[in-house]
């Protein structure tokens, strides 16, 4: 087994946070109606594309009928139908859906994870939360240092967590740090740090975040990252 799959087994075997652990189960027990047939994940979930990619997309936390109940990060839920949409529309998902986790989706050198692994109430994980989980994150992405030149995160949260888990992995991040906004772009030691709204459906329904403004962030993220298959779908 490659460590990046041992560190994902890892992952979907923690305990560490008893609101968390309490939720994502007992979402997983009572269900939603339309997905009765469903036997749920209802563990944490790791990351989600190859051990190699140069291009790292942070979100917050799997929804409680999406990612809790497939297994994979923003799958089954309207803001994975947004990104998987926009990551095939320029080249880099083998599809334009998510629903399943063995639906056949495959990711062009691009990962998807992120800072809490485990579904939270109302979409919310706490500060103690969001730091319990970070070494998995640090984890990650010193396992995926070789090879990685760019990240998108999604949504302040994200931006948050990330950039201590950035520095304690060992890169340089710059002191204020960087405040998050909607196509912010900072350098750090070989990597480039992107932020773009998160693809809740909050910003995707009122328009905050648009299919363009998302696939322009994602793919400047890409050209950065040397990521050919990025295509020029406007």
């Amino acid at each position: 087994m490659d460590v990046l799959a041992d560190l994902d087994q890892r992952v979907a075997g923690c305990r560490a946070c008893p609101r968390l652990v309490a939720w994502r189960e007992e979402v997983a027990r009572t269900k939603r109606a339309a997905f009765a047939d469903w036997t749920y994940w209802g563990r944490p979930v790791p990351g989600f594309g190859p051990p190699d990619a140069r291009l790292l997309i942070v979100g917050l936390a799997p929804a409680a009928h999406g990612g809790n109940r497939t297994g994979r990060m923003f799958t089954g839920d309207r803001s994975g139908d947004v990104l998987y949409q926009a990551l095939y529309d320029i080249g880099l998902a083998s599809q334009p859906s998510s629903m399943a986790a063995d639906d056949g989706l495959e990711l062009y050198g691009v990962r998807v994870t992120a800072p809490v692994h485990c579904a939270p109430p109302a979409n919310k994980p706490t500060p103690g939360e969001r730091d319990a989980c970070r070494p998995w994150l640090v984890q990650e992405l010193t396992l995926l240092r070789p090879t990685l030149r760019a990240m998108v995160v999604l949504g302040a949260f994200g931006w948050q967590a990330t950039l201590p888990a950035l520095a304690e992995a060992g890169w340089g991040v710059p002191r204020p740090r960087p405040v998050f906004a909607h196509g912010a772009r900072v350098p750090l030691d070989g990597l480039d740090l992107f932020g773009c709204y998160h693809v809740s459906q909050r910003n995707t329904f009122t328009g905050r975040l648009t299919p363009a403004m998302l696939r322009d962030v994602l793919r400047t993220a890409a050209g950065a990252a040397g990521l050919s298959r990025a295509n020029e779908v406007t």
